[in-house]
């Protein structure tokens, strides 16, 4: 019973909980068919049962949001008829059509307990939006453009398209500039507003300003801290998509949130699912570069090493055989030579005693041509020396022959001499000197 007051009646919270259960109960006595979008399904792993999240959005905002129960033998059957029907489990971020009852306790508040979903309410308006986007992205060809383009070897350049003021972005950051293997990245930071529609067009212009001058950057990130689901709903839209699709360099996102990928993201080079995540793929990207470059080094040292090993072995393998076969060569050659140092000497003293013999007998053979020669020569002298003493002209003037000279020339012409000129005349004995009277020819008739 309420207390009472002079002036006022006092209801305690467990009454008007009471009170206001009641009047639930007898107003809202039937099931009934509620549309809404089931933001988070939460379901549990241990009980099997869901509570889904439930909202209700106009213009982008929610305006309505409400807790349910999906006990686990309703969830197995509508969930079995779901994937049936749509090819699809019963997930986040769709619009369903359900049927519930209305129920409030005490303890935990209103509720609302779901007891079967309409399968042709399938799909929200997020994910109608998200199917349309993805549908007209692979009839234009634009779903894969981005990943198709060659991502550089050392992402180092950096345009960040994001809050300043993020936590998300303050992570990305903090992992990225501090990695303890001391890469450096360059971080040029675009701002733009990351929730709500208008989140749309100013991620677009961001991009196309890096596009103005795309040269100076490698990639470009898109970075999101963690935020409501509910907010990621313009990453689905077209136009979105398709400016990411579009970009002439890789697009990165790390967008931080736990419920299916929107399609910006599906479009994009690379998708991380916390900007801490992205970090460390940009990280593994230098790692994927430097680390086979450290292995090259190593190899190429240890390789290097290996071969100057083997270069100096071969070298003193072959020092060592050059040193014995050199020895053995020299010993070979020593041997050679005394053998050769023999058969000279024997055939030198073979050859002195022939050459010895030869000698003698060539002497023999000498003395005897020269006493041939000496005794023909001597003949010879002896005959000549008769000759010449029988011409000596002591020897004819001994034989009664005498000389006449004029002016010491032997007088043999009378035509040599005139009347007056004196005369000598040789004798055996003695000489006469005359002086011509008279000349006469002698007549040889």
């Amino acid at each position: 019973m309420p207390e009472k007051l002079p002036d006022k009646v006092i209801f305690s919270l467990g009454e008007v909980a009471k009170s206001i259960q009641r009047t639930i109960a007898e107003r809202y006595r039937q099931s009934y068919w509620i549309k809404a979008e089931m933001n988070k399904l939460n379901p549990y792993t241990h009980s099997g049962h869901c509570y889904p999240e439930l909202v209700e959005k106009k213009e982008g905002k929610v305006v309505a949001e409400m807790r349910s129960i999906l006990w686990n033998g309703d969830y197995q059957r509508i969930n079995q008829r779901f994937i049936e029907i749509t090819r699809e489990p019963l997930k986040n971020g769709i619009t369903i059509l359900f049927q519930a009852t209305i129920s409030y306790d005490p303890l935990y508040g209103l509720s609302l307990r779901i007891l079967d979903i309409d399968p042709a309410y399938s799909l929200g308006e997020l994910e109608r939006e998200k199917q349309a986007s993805i549908s007209r992205l692979k009839q234009e060809d634009l779903f894969y453009a981005n990943k198709r383009l060659p991502f550089p070897v050392l992402p180092k350049r950096l345009a960040i398209i994001s809050v300043e003021t993020s936590k998300g972005y303050s992570d990305f950051l903090k992992i990225l500039n501090g990695n303890p293997w001391g890469y450096r990245f360059e971080q040029t930071l675009f701002p733009a507003l990351l929730q709500g529609d208008k989140s749309i067009q100013s991620i677009i212009n961001q991009l196309a300003n890096i596009a103005s001058c795309v040269e100076a950057y490698d990639v470009v990130a898109i970075i999101r801290g963690g935020g409501g689901d509910v907010g990621l709903s313009s990453y689905n839209h077209y136009l979105l998509a398709s400016a990411i699709a579009r970009f002439p360099i890789p697009v990165l996102t790390g967008i931080g949130h736990s419920t299916n990928e929107t399609v910006s993201e599906m479009v994009a080079y690379q998708n991380a699912i916390t900007p801490s995540e992205l970090a460390d793929f940009l990280i593994q990207r230098f790692h994927q570069f430097a680390v086979p470059l450290a292995h090259a080094q190593e190899t190429i040292l240890l390789k290097t090493r290996q071969l100057l090993q083997a270069q100096q072995d071969i070298l003193n393998d072959c020092a060592r055989y050059f040193r014995l076969h050199s020895i053995h060569l020299l010993n070979q050659q020593q041997k050679a030579l005394e053998h050769h140092f023999v058969r000279l000497n024997m055939a030198s003293l073979h050859r002195l005693q022939q050459g010895t013999l030869s000698l003698l007998h060539s002497e023999k053979t000498l003395q005897a041509a020269t006493a041939s020669v000496l005794k023909d020569h001597g003949a010879q002298l002896t005959s000549m020396e008769k000759s010449v003493k029988l011409l000596d002209p002591q020897q004819v003037l001994n034989r009664g022959y005498s000389i006449t000279r004029i002016n010491g020339r032997a007088l043999k012409t009378n035509e040599q001499v005139k009347k007056g000129d004196i005369l000598e005349t040789f004798l055996a004995s003695g000489q006469i000197t005359s002086t011509v009277i008279q000349s006469k020819t002698a007549n040889h008739e």
